[in-house]
């Protein structure tokens, strides 16, 4: 693989943070750094059930897949790596925003439902315009940025915020 995740946008260390910040999340990581896996081999490898650890390593953009080849009777099955071994981050950000987004990475789920609930609440109202979510939310593009890639069902997509439907999550 060798090939190198390059982050200008401080929003993207949410995911990140998430990831290497969960023992499980991190060994999910690890296993998928080696060799191409089922969720089902995953499962079994670490015991738990992978799902979010997979959703998450999806949401920063750490994860591809590919149709597994089945054995003849067989149907085929979804399998999993990750895209990158090495990270090159360069951005710029105001420690304001900075402290928003680790300690929105970090917070519990409950401390910051609120503010994906909000967020998901414009969104669906119609608004996805980034320069218009910070006029009506009041806060910075980081942090809205920051709220969404918390949230499992909210992607950025450049300026605009999207619904992530469930069966785009992972599709597995």
């Amino acid at each position: 693989m060798g090939r190198t995740r390059i982050i200008n946008d401080p929003s993207y260390l949410v995911p990140l943070l998430r990831t290497f910040g969960s023992r499980t999340h991190k060994k999910v990581f690890d296993l998928l750094i080696a060799d191409w896996m089922t969720k089902e081999e995953i499962d079994e490898e670490i015991g738990a059930d992978s799902y979010k650890s997979l959703l998450n390593l999806k949401k920063a953009g750490l994860l591809e897949s590919k149709w597994r080849f089945p054995e003849p009777g067989e149907n085929p099955v979804k399998e999993f790596r990750t895209s990158y071994t090495d990270v090159q981050v360069n951005f710029q950000s105001s420690f304001e925003d900075l402290s928003d987004i680790i300690m929105l990475a970090f917070k519990p789920y409950d401390e910051v439902k609120d503010s994906i609930e909000l967020l998901k609440q414009n969104i669906e109202e119609g608004n996805t315009s980034m320069s218009k979510l910070t006029r009506d939310m009041n806060m910075s593009v980081p942090k809205i940025c920051a709220i969404a890639r918390r949230s499992d069902n909210i992607s950025v997509m450049g300026q605009r915020l999207k619904l992530i439907e469930k069966e785009e999550e992972l599709e597995l």
